[in-house]
């Protein structure tokens, strides 16, 4: 992808110079004759790298620096035919990447943006990687019901309908979640996890959409959203049922105008994301209870995927204890331990009210606590 570069000075030959030399080089460039018009290109646009002079009318470098800052996270490049190693101290302590003085060395500069953007890469990976990173997100199981599930997904996930999962708590409605995302056509872009009921409710909407610096008292500074966190890739909305009335109806915006606005913002801001929900709530219930909106209902679940409980799937309990008993082991260190028929049998025969969450913690109890092969004596103390 060509990167993008905004030059922001007062003299127009030197815009046209940059402009020539950065074209030349491959890169995308925008340019802006003062301050205030390179701001308003920063609010509408996404720069890898900007370069911006000192001494310009209006608003000068350092002010226009400060500003950038509370718009986007972005590498600035500062530029000064006025330079001193004061004004170059000044501007690194603002917060500048670099600063070239003029007449510029062309070798210089090329050096100073590629670092640059190598930096904004940097970030930008780091954020994915933040992402992606976690527990295994293997769905285990060769059950009919999730036969039925991974059928279902390979149809959806290269489409961008929304999806909304159900199912009770502890069934791996996430896993279901970031399967859709990992085999569609967005798996390279983020994977936004949005816990609607860990979050306090006049905080969900700051989360969301974002808000902007001065909004409310603890708004220090500019913050991007889930939604534009995830544009271009996937949000994910679990617990969607516990999220209030107030939200819903800012999220039912958004789906029907692919738009949103932070918190103490005017500005529309386009966003491109697919969204999926899931809840261990009867939706169509809270509805008639005029606690979620059925507009709102009928957006989510374009395609419903229903996440059976464990107490449906048995036949998987001996794929899942085999692969959680291993993984166990591997992270504790421990010699690999095996389990006896009766005990897999005695597994089975448990209701299991939390789920895939419970039988895990149960494994790694017994990983804990017993050595070689674990018996249904073990699960009699230690299961029950």
């Amino acid at each position: 992808m060509t990167s993008r570069i905004l030059v922001i000075d007062d003299e127009k030959s030197i815009r046209n110079t940059l402009r020539e030399i950065l074209e030349y080089e491959k890169y995308q460039v925008d340019d802006a004759a003062d301050g205030e018009t390179g701001l308003q290109l920063v609010r509408e646009n996404r720069y890898d790298t900007i370069l911006c002079d000192i001494k310009m009318p209006k608003m000068d470098g350092i002010e226009v620096l400060a500003k950038i800052f509370e718009i986007a996270d972005t590498p600035v490049i500062m530029i000064s035919g006025h330079g001193t190693i004061d004004t170059a101290v000044e501007a690194i302590k603002k917060g500048a990447y670099d600063y070239i003085s003029k007449p510029i060395d062309l070798n210089r500069l090329l050096v100073a943006l590629r670092n640059a953007l190598d930096r904004t890469r940097l970030v930008d990976e780091t954020r994915l990687l933040k992402r992606r990173i976690g527990a295994s997100y293997e769905m285990i199981g060769l059950s009919e019901p999730m036969m039925q599930i991974r059928n279902l997904i390979a149809k959806v996930a290269p489409t961008d309908a929304r999806v909304l999962i159900t199912g009770e708590n502890g069934t791996g409605k996430e896993l279901v979640a970031r399967h859709l995302h990992a085999l569609s056509t967005r798996n390279n872009m983020p994977f936004v996890e949005v816990n609607c009921a860990a979050i306090p409710a006049e905080l969900i909407e700051s989360n969301l959409f974002g808000h902007e610096k001065g909004s409310f008292t603890s708004a220090i500074k500019l913050h991007k959203g889930d939604f534009e966190q995830a544009s271009g890739g996937t949000l994910f909305l679990d617990e969607i049922g516990d999220m209030s009335l107030s939200a819903q109806s800012k999220v039912l915006r958004a789906l029907q105008e692919n738009k949103i606005s932070r918190v103490g913002g005017e500005k529309e801001i386009p966003v491109d994301v697919r969204v999926i929900a899931a809840t261990n709530k009867n939706l169509r219930e809270e509805i008639k209870n005029k606690t979620f909106r059925e507009d709102l209902y009928h957006r989510l679940s374009v395609i419903v995927i229903e996440v059976p409980p464990l107490n449906k799937r048995t036949d998987d309990i001996p794929l899942l204890v085999t692969q959680f008993l291993a993984d166990f082991c591997t992270g504790m260190g421990k010699p690999a331990m095996e389990i006896s028929p009766e005990a897999m049998d005695a597994l089975k025969e448990i209701r299991w009210s939390g789920n895939i969450r419970e039988l895990k913690n149960v494994v790694e109890r017994l990983a804990i606590l017993c050595d070689g092969t674990i018996t249904s004596d073990d699960i009699a103390r230690f299961a029950i």
